[in-house]
């Protein structure tokens, strides 16, 4: 088994040490804030508790799996590893500091990964002296639960490093796509129509947050609507994700953030976290009741699968990655019913276009432009 490192102790470093050790790996996890260490050492073993108790381990197996764990503050621990990964700040100039001085303890072999999910991986590596061996790995939270992997080749990387990262997650029981390193790599990008068209349906006084939510729940089958999934991760994590692939996208309108969720930012309405967001998370605070009004709830439904399918197209038809892995990313890393390219086909590519088209047609708007894919199947398929 190779040795592999782990740089940062938080919610993703420390999940990420987990699923290396449980997959048999000695795991080096390096952090600087020796209370941070503690702490996830701690977690760590209240989560493998928890798992004995409900038999997933036996307590033999569970303390070897911890037992596989090094905490440490020293980055030379990393010498024997034959993989780093980066979980800290999303900074760019602090991701540089760390790199540069991880490459000067590793061997020349050893791939160097980060886990970001908005910074450019060929960004990340251009301070190497060798950045061959600079890829991006991006988790999904929390990582030992989530199956999704994106694996983001930079322009620098290597095949062969490509090729051994793809590997190693596989090896971890994880499913790896492969996406090129473009703002919000797969998932992240793909996925900004489900809470910037439900904000704008919203904003628009067609529907509430509690009937938008009820419309993809209970019409279109996803297992949150976008207000409640929102509010569970975070708007403040949620609308700067929002503002970063838009800027990313030199300003490109299908990614414009809403001063909907902008202004609920500002005031703290986090969500869970805060006891606030789209909804009260209070007890003694009802959540309000949806209306249940069929044509509307398909209207919503209708108006923001498109845009999701529109988007998954635009990242097909610009080589972000293959439609397989658009499909598996979307439904392993947020969770989706189903993938959109083959969600499109069983929904009917002229329909989405359809859609797509009037809504284009209706607001003069770049944000519903059909992507030039799709029209191009359609296109075919008449002829």
């Amino acid at each position: 088994m190779i040795k592999v490192g782990v740089l940062g102790s938080g919610t993703m470093g420390a999940g990420i040490a987990q699923v290396a050790a449980q997959a048999g790996h000695l795991v080096f996890l390096v952090d600087s804030n020796l209370l941070a260490l503690d702490k996830a050492k701690l977690n760590l073993e209240k989560t493998f508790e928890k798992l004995v108790e409900k038999g997933k381990f036996s307590r033999e197996e569970a303390d070897l799996i911890i037992s596989r764990i090094t905490f440490t503050i020293e980055k030379s621990s990393f010498a024997p590893c034959e993989i780093v990964i980066e979980a800290i700040i999303e900074n760019l100039d602090v991701k540089h500091l760390v790199f540069k001085e991880i490459e000067e303890i590793v061997s020349q072999e050893c791939i160097l990964a980060s886990n970001t999910s908005s910074l450019s991986i060929a960004s990340i590596g251009s301070v190497l002296n060798n950045p061959s061996r600079i890829i991006g790995i991006h988790f999904f939270n929390p990582a030992p639960l989530m199956p999704l992997v994106e694996i983001i080749p930079a322009v620098q990387s290597s095949i062969e490093i490509i090729e051994k990262s793809k590997k190693l997650i596989d090896s971890w029981k994880k499913i790896g796509v492969i996406c090129k390193d473009t703002p919000g790599f797969i998932v992240n990008r793909v996925a900004r129509p489900f809470y910037g068209e439900a904000l704008r349906i919203y904003e628009e006084g067609i529907a509430d947050f509690a009937t938008i939510d009820w419309a993809m729940t209970e019409i279109g089958g996803f297992k949150m609507g976008p207000f409640t999934l929102m509010d569970y991760i975070g708007n403040d994590v949620n609308y700067t994700v929002t503002e970063t692939v838009f800027e990313a996208f030199y300003y490109d309108p299908r990614f414009k953030p809403s001063f909907t969720q902008k202004r609920h930012k500002e005031a703290g309405f986090y969500g869970r976290k805060s006891g606030r967001g789209f909804y009260s998370y209070l007890e003694s605070i009802e959540k309000p009741a949806p209306n249940k009004d069929l044509k509307v709830g398909t209207e919503i439904f209708d108006r923001i699968i498109a845009m999701l399918i529109n988007e998954a197209y635009d990242a097909l038809f610009l080589n972000v990655a293959s439609a397989e892995d658009i499909d598996l990313a979307m439904k392993n890393g947020v969770n989706y019913p189903q993938g959109l390219i083959k969600w499109s086909e069983e929904i009917g590519l002229e329909k989405v276009l359809s859609k797509l088209q009037s809504l284009f047609a209706e607001y003069g708007e770049d944000r519903y432009r059909p992507n030039v894919l799709l029209k191009r199947l359609v296109a075919n398929k008449n002829n």
